[in-house]
This record gives C-alpha cells, structure tokens and sequence, in this order.
C-alpha cells in the first residue's frame, strides 16, 4: 500500500472510509524520511507489521480534522511539546493505556492523561564561541539577559514553536513579569534581528557576528556530518544552562494514536516499540537526540558534548503557557 498521498488525496480519502488491515499501521509524521526509516524498518521487522507513512511538512492537525472518523492515519509522530498539545486540543487523538508506555517513559515526558508520549529529547542549550566564551562565562538562562551579553547573542525568531516553549518555561519559573523582562532583556543584547534557524545562529557565530546563540543540541551532529557546516560546528561548544530554580530546558519528540486509528491494536504495539530501548537507541542515533526509557544511552559523540540535569517540569504544563508566551515576545516585539 503506497501512504504517500498528496493533499488532494488526502481529501479524497476522508470521503472513504478507511479500511483496516491485520499487518499494516499508518502514520502522519512530521520528521524527515531519513530519521524515521531506520525505526520503521525494525519495527516491521520485529513485528511482521508494514509502516505506511506520510510525510508531512504542515497541517497536519487541519487534515486530521477534515479526514474525521474516515481517516486512514493511525499514530502521529512529531516534534515539539506545542505540536503535540494542539492535536490534544483539536480532539484529534485518543488516550492510551498501556503499562509499557507507562514504564518506559518518565512522567514529565508524557501526557498526563496518556494521550501522547515521549520517544526522544532534545535539550535546547547555548551555542558558544571557542575563541570569545570563557569556560563557566555562562551557566544559566537568566543571564542571557544580563549587559554582559550585550550585542553578543543571535538566536531565531521569536515566534518559532522552540523559542515559545523557552519562554512558557520561563514563565513557569519566574512568572509572566520577569518572563517579559527576560525577553527585553535578551532583545536589547541581540547582535542582530532574530533570523535563519538554528544552524544559522552558528554560522553567524563563525562568522564573529555573535558569540552565542540558542539552538537545540541535535543540530551539533548534523552540522558535523556537513562538509560546509562542520567547520561552523568546530568553531562552538556547547553549554548546558539551566533556570536559576530548575535545570535545562529539553523538548521531545512524540507520539500519539489518532481519535479514528482504523488499526488500534498495531498502533499500539508501535507506540510500544517506539519507546522499547532496543527503539530509543535506534531513533537516538539517527537523530543525535537523547533516549529516554530506563537503562538507554544515547551514542558516543552525544555523550561527549556533557551531561546536564533535565528540567523536571511536565511539558503539558509548559504548553498550557505558549498563548502567553507568544503574547509577551509580541508584547516587546522581539523580532522588530
């Protein structure tokens, strides 16, 4: 069965319904083929089951909705607290009850009420210069706020899902007031307009436009593996800060059974085996991100960028605060 389907497809097929088949499960994913492939095919190996999988670069939650009970996806698999809790939102998933689930991914990785799960962190930790950055010159959030830093930082838009759930998490820690200052504060030491993506904010780092930036860890592997991007990569290293009154901020990767799942019992035992370690350490390495079942380790050259403590607070607790941390990044004008 082909599940590539295009837009118009995908309208077709919410006028149909979706039969179920005994060795096949479908997903929505907002990963990259290459990231996901290495999982899926050790999944159907292990399983006998056929991944059919469409890849989504948007809208993911407005097709689910348009499909409704017709449609053919069974799990989604995304990136981002914020695009996990819009599909709770839009009622487009179901919750799970699974005593695997359960043990294999911690608390704060999870939905409180089993509607989605963890399968891979990424810490979001501070890009700094070699040559220009001190050893211990920065250990926390906070202090990206501090004159210090002034016309020293770059970082992306301020309306970006990674951004927004850097601020909910500040607001969590220290209130919508201080949030908003930290914000001021950040702006006033950009040495540029937020611009570009992660990757970005290191090139303009070897550039000498900028000392440091915010971006997410497993963007370190993948500029290794680029010709141009490596000697970006070489010219930072990477520091772990944490709130004054917690510990880094990480995002996940996740997973959720859809409201129609037309193959229930297969997309279960996927979500089992997304989470299993024999998975976790799969998807781990494709992806230069964090495993995060019990006993797992991610690989060599993750390791060696340091360990750090977790900030311990649930993600739906942080999504519960993106309205109000985008209102406070419009409210300063982060990016004007």
């Amino acid at each position: 069965m082909s599940f590539r389907t295009t837009t118009a497809a995908a309208l077709a097929l919410a006028t149909t319904a979706a039969p179920a088949f005994a060795d096949e499960v479908n997903v929505y994913s907002y990963r990259q083929p290459q990231l996901i492939q290495p999982l899926t095919d050790a999944f159907t190996k292990a399983t006998g089951i056929e991944v059919n999988v469409a890849y989504l670069e948007k809208g993911m939650v407005e097709r689910l909705l348009a499909e409704g009970d017709r449609s053919p996806a069974d799990l989604i698999l995304t990136v981002d607290i914020s695009r996990l809790a819009a599909a709770v939102d839009a009622g487009v998933t179901q919750p799970v009850t699974s005593d695997t689930l359960i043990q294999n991914v911690p608390a704060q990785y999870r939905d409180p009420d089993n509607q989605w799960f963890g399968v891979t962190t990424r810490a979001r930790i501070v890009y700094a210069s070699k040559d220009r950055v001190a050893d211990g010159e920065l250990t926390s959030y906070e202090e990206l706020a501090t004159p210090e830093w002034e016309g020293r930082i770059c970082t992306r838009s301020g309306t970006h899902p990674y951004t927004i759930a850097l601020v909910s998490a500040m607001i969590h820690h220290h209130g919508e007031k201080a949030a908003k200052e930290w914000l001021e504060g950040v702006k006033a030491n950009l040495a540029r307009k937020p611009q570009g993506n992660d990757r970005a904010q290191v090139k303009a780092i070897w550039a000498g436009q900028c000392d440091v930036s915010l971006g997410n860890t497993y963007y370190m592997g993948e500029m290794l593996e680029d010709e141009e991007q490596a000697e970006w990569a070489n010219s930072v290293r990477i520091l772990f800060p944490e709130f004054e009154n917690g510990g880094t901020h990480v995002n996940i990767s996740g997973v959720a059974m859809t409201k129609a799942a037309p193959n229930r019992d297969n997309a279960l035992k996927m979500m089992e085996y997304l989470t299993s370690p024999e998975a976790q350490e799969i998807y781990a390495a494709a992806n230069y991100e964090y495993p995060i079942a019990p006993g797992t380790e991610p690989v060599a050259l993750v390791n060696n960028w340091g360990s750090f403590t977790a900030d311990d607070v649930n993600l739906m607790t942080l999504a519960g605060y993106s309205a109000d941390a985008l209102r406070l990044v419009e409210e300063v004008d982060f990016d004007g």
